[in-house]
Protein backbone atom coordinates (compact mmCIF):
# COMPACT_ATOMS: atom_id res chain seq x y z
CA UNK A 1 0.00 0.00 0.00
CA UNK A 2 1.19 3.31 -1.04
CA UNK A 3 1.76 5.37 1.98
CA UNK A 4 0.40 9.12 2.55
CA UNK A 5 2.20 11.75 3.98
CA UNK A 6 1.08 14.90 2.29
CA UNK A 7 -0.55 15.96 -1.06
CA UNK A 8 -0.95 18.98 -3.12
CA UNK A 9 -3.20 19.06 -5.99
CA UNK A 10 -6.58 20.52 -7.50
CA UNK A 11 -9.95 19.83 -5.18
CA UNK A 12 -13.18 19.05 -7.21
CA UNK A 13 -16.40 19.88 -5.42
CA UNK A 14 -18.88 17.41 -5.63
CA UNK A 15 -21.69 18.29 -3.26
CA UNK A 16 -24.47 16.14 -3.03
CA UNK A 17 -24.87 13.72 -0.30
CA UNK A 18 -25.79 10.42 -0.01
CA UNK A 19 -23.40 9.29 -2.98
CA UNK A 20 -23.58 5.65 -2.98
CA UNK A 21 -20.81 3.23 -4.64
CA UNK A 22 -22.30 2.63 -7.82
CA UNK A 23 -22.77 5.89 -8.43
CA UNK A 24 -19.06 5.94 -7.80
CA UNK A 25 -18.24 2.92 -9.66
CA UNK A 26 -20.99 1.02 -11.88
CA UNK A 27 -21.01 -2.13 -12.63
CA UNK A 28 -20.21 -2.07 -16.60
CA UNK A 29 -22.49 -3.60 -19.26
CA UNK A 30 -18.99 -5.28 -20.60
CA UNK A 31 -17.77 -7.70 -17.86
CA UNK A 32 -13.57 -7.36 -17.91
CA UNK A 33 -11.05 -8.99 -15.81
CA UNK A 34 -9.03 -5.81 -15.81
CA UNK A 35 -11.52 -2.77 -16.22
CA UNK A 36 -10.55 0.75 -16.82
CA UNK A 37 -11.66 2.17 -13.53
CA UNK A 38 -10.00 5.58 -14.74
CA UNK A 39 -13.44 5.98 -16.96
CA UNK A 40 -15.79 3.60 -14.56
CA UNK A 41 -15.56 6.54 -12.77
CA UNK A 42 -18.95 8.00 -12.02
CA UNK A 43 -20.19 6.53 -15.60
CA UNK A 44 -23.51 7.16 -15.62
CA UNK A 45 -23.30 10.75 -14.23
CA UNK A 46 -20.99 12.07 -16.83
CA UNK A 47 -22.78 11.15 -19.62
CA UNK A 48 -26.07 11.26 -21.99
CA UNK A 49 -28.77 8.74 -22.41
CA UNK A 50 -27.09 8.21 -25.84
CA UNK A 51 -24.19 7.57 -24.00
CA UNK A 52 -22.07 10.63 -25.27
CA UNK A 53 -20.06 12.48 -22.52
CA UNK A 54 -21.75 15.45 -20.70
CA UNK A 55 -19.22 18.73 -21.09
CA UNK A 56 -20.95 20.29 -18.87
CA UNK A 57 -20.56 17.68 -15.93
CA UNK A 58 -17.56 18.72 -13.35
CA UNK A 59 -16.38 15.97 -14.03
CA UNK A 60 -15.52 16.36 -17.70
CA UNK A 61 -14.41 19.99 -17.25
CA UNK A 62 -10.74 20.59 -18.41
CA UNK A 63 -9.52 22.10 -15.26
CA UNK A 64 -10.79 18.90 -13.27
CA UNK A 65 -9.11 16.15 -15.55
CA UNK A 66 -6.88 15.43 -12.93
CA UNK A 67 -8.01 15.98 -9.17
CA UNK A 68 -6.36 15.14 -5.91
CA UNK A 69 -9.02 15.79 -3.74
CA UNK A 70 -12.63 15.19 -3.87
CA UNK A 71 -14.89 17.13 -1.74
CA UNK A 72 -18.39 16.11 -1.31
CA UNK A 73 -21.26 15.71 1.25
CA UNK A 74 -22.59 13.83 3.92
CA UNK A 75 -22.98 9.87 3.41
CA UNK A 76 -20.20 9.66 1.03
CA UNK A 77 -19.68 6.31 0.01
CA UNK A 78 -22.50 4.45 0.88
CA UNK A 79 -24.50 1.51 -0.20
CA UNK A 80 -22.13 -1.72 -0.66
CA UNK A 81 -18.58 -2.44 0.40
CA UNK A 82 -17.65 -2.24 -3.40
CA UNK A 83 -14.02 -1.58 -3.26
CA UNK A 84 -13.76 -0.70 -7.14
CA UNK A 85 -15.28 2.63 -5.51
CA UNK A 86 -12.10 3.57 -4.13
CA UNK A 87 -10.13 2.41 -6.57
CA UNK A 88 -11.98 4.23 -9.59
CA UNK A 89 -11.25 7.98 -7.51
CA UNK A 90 -7.16 6.56 -7.53
CA UNK A 91 -7.06 5.86 -10.88
CA UNK A 92 -8.30 9.85 -11.28
CA UNK A 93 -5.34 10.87 -9.44
CA UNK A 94 -7.63 10.84 -6.09
CA UNK A 95 -5.90 10.19 -3.31
CA UNK A 96 -7.64 12.46 -0.43
CA UNK A 97 -11.61 12.66 0.00
CA UNK A 98 -13.22 15.80 2.36
CA UNK A 99 -16.73 15.28 3.37
CA UNK A 100 -19.07 16.14 5.70
CA UNK A 101 -19.33 12.78 6.67
CA UNK A 102 -18.58 8.90 5.21
CA UNK A 103 -19.98 5.57 5.07
CA UNK A 104 -18.14 3.32 7.66
CA UNK A 105 -17.01 0.56 4.91
CA UNK A 106 -16.42 2.93 2.53
CA UNK A 107 -14.18 4.59 4.74
CA UNK A 108 -12.03 1.81 5.73
CA UNK A 109 -11.87 0.76 2.36
CA UNK A 110 -10.05 4.46 2.15
CA UNK A 111 -7.65 3.16 4.59
CA UNK A 112 -6.85 -0.35 2.94
CA UNK A 113 -5.65 1.61 -0.15
CA UNK A 114 -3.94 4.39 1.20
CA UNK A 115 -6.60 6.52 0.29
CA UNK A 116 -6.88 9.74 2.89
CA UNK A 117 -10.98 9.83 4.28
CA UNK A 118 -11.55 13.23 6.05
CA UNK A 119 -14.75 14.47 7.78
CA UNK A 120 -15.46 18.22 8.49
CA UNK A 121 -18.15 19.09 11.00
CA UNK A 122 -20.84 21.50 9.51
CA UNK A 123 -19.47 25.19 9.27
CA UNK A 124 -15.71 24.43 8.61
CA UNK A 125 -17.34 22.44 5.94
CA UNK A 126 -19.04 24.61 4.84
CA UNK A 127 -16.53 27.77 4.28
CA UNK A 128 -14.21 24.89 2.53
CA UNK A 129 -16.48 23.98 -0.18
CA UNK A 130 -17.39 27.79 -0.65
CA UNK A 131 -12.90 27.94 -0.82
CA UNK A 132 -13.01 24.65 -3.21
CA UNK A 133 -15.87 26.01 -5.18
CA UNK A 134 -14.22 29.49 -5.30
CA UNK A 135 -10.84 28.38 -6.74
CA UNK A 136 -12.54 26.49 -9.81
CA UNK A 137 -9.45 24.34 -10.08
CA UNK A 138 -7.52 27.41 -10.85
CA UNK A 139 -5.18 26.74 -7.63
CA UNK A 140 -4.40 23.63 -5.65
CA UNK A 141 -4.62 23.02 -1.82
CA UNK A 142 -2.53 21.36 -0.09
CA UNK A 143 -3.32 18.55 2.32
CA UNK A 144 -0.75 17.42 5.54
CA UNK A 145 -1.59 14.23 7.20
CA UNK A 146 1.68 15.09 9.68
CA UNK A 147 0.25 18.38 10.85
CA UNK A 148 -3.36 17.09 10.30
CA UNK A 149 -3.99 20.37 8.47
CA UNK A 150 -5.82 21.58 4.89
CA UNK A 151 -4.23 24.72 3.37
CA UNK A 152 -5.05 26.99 0.16
CA UNK A 153 -6.34 29.78 -1.48
CA UNK A 154 -9.09 31.50 0.21
CA UNK A 155 -8.78 31.06 3.90
CA UNK A 156 -6.60 29.88 7.00
CA UNK A 157 -5.70 26.55 7.34
CA UNK A 158 -8.19 23.87 8.41
CA UNK A 159 -7.38 21.57 11.05
CA UNK A 160 -8.90 18.00 10.86
CA UNK A 161 -9.39 15.06 13.38
CA UNK A 162 -8.21 11.31 12.58
CA UNK A 163 -7.77 8.16 15.12
CA UNK A 164 -4.30 7.63 15.84
CA UNK A 165 -4.16 4.17 14.75
CA UNK A 166 -5.58 5.37 11.10
CA UNK A 167 -2.80 7.76 10.69
CA UNK A 168 -0.19 5.83 11.97
CA UNK A 169 -1.33 3.18 8.89
CA UNK A 170 -1.39 5.87 6.37
CA UNK A 171 1.86 7.63 6.88
CA UNK A 172 3.65 4.21 6.92
CA UNK A 173 1.47 2.66 3.96
CA UNK A 174 0.12 -0.57 6.48
CA UNK A 175 -2.69 -2.51 5.35
CA UNK A 176 -4.05 -4.99 8.41
CA UNK A 177 -1.48 -7.22 8.46
CA UNK A 178 1.35 -4.52 8.37
CA UNK A 179 -0.47 -3.27 11.05
CA UNK A 180 -0.94 -6.69 13.21
CA UNK A 181 3.05 -7.22 12.33
CA UNK A 182 4.12 -3.96 13.99
CA UNK A 183 3.13 -6.18 17.21
CA UNK A 184 5.41 -8.90 16.27
CA UNK A 185 7.65 -8.88 18.80
CA UNK A 186 4.58 -9.14 21.29
CA UNK A 187 3.06 -11.79 19.23
CA UNK A 188 6.25 -13.90 19.65
CA UNK A 189 6.12 -13.44 23.17
CA UNK A 190 2.22 -14.38 23.15
CA UNK A 191 3.49 -17.90 21.59
CA UNK A 192 6.32 -18.52 23.93
CA UNK A 193 4.29 -17.94 27.08
CA UNK A 194 1.30 -19.90 25.73
CA UNK A 195 3.91 -23.42 24.20
CA UNK A 196 5.59 -23.21 28.03
CA UNK A 197 1.89 -22.83 29.82
CA UNK A 198 -0.04 -25.40 27.39
CA UNK A 199 2.67 -27.35 25.34
CA UNK A 200 -0.22 -30.48 24.48
CA UNK A 201 -1.92 -27.85 22.40
CA UNK A 202 1.56 -27.06 20.12
CA UNK A 203 1.90 -31.16 19.55
CA UNK A 204 -2.37 -31.49 19.29
CA UNK A 205 -2.54 -28.31 16.67
CA UNK A 206 0.55 -29.48 14.59
CA UNK A 207 -0.44 -30.82 10.71
CA UNK A 208 1.50 -34.39 10.37
CA UNK A 209 5.01 -33.83 9.28
CA UNK A 210 5.52 -30.99 11.07
CA UNK A 211 6.63 -31.92 14.10
CA UNK A 212 10.12 -30.65 15.63
CA UNK A 213 12.68 -32.84 13.58
CA UNK A 214 10.07 -34.37 11.00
Amino acid sequence: MQAFTRLSGVAVAFLEDDINTDQIAPIPTKRSLKPDYREMFFYRARRHADDSLDAAHIFNQPQFAAPSILVSGKNFGCGSSREGAVWTLMAMGITCIVARSMADLYRENCLQNGVLPIELPGDVAQAFEARVLAADGRAPFHVDLVTQTISGPGGEDITFDIAANDRTRLLEGLDDIGMSLKQSDAIAAWEEKMRAQSPWLQSATRAPGTEPGA
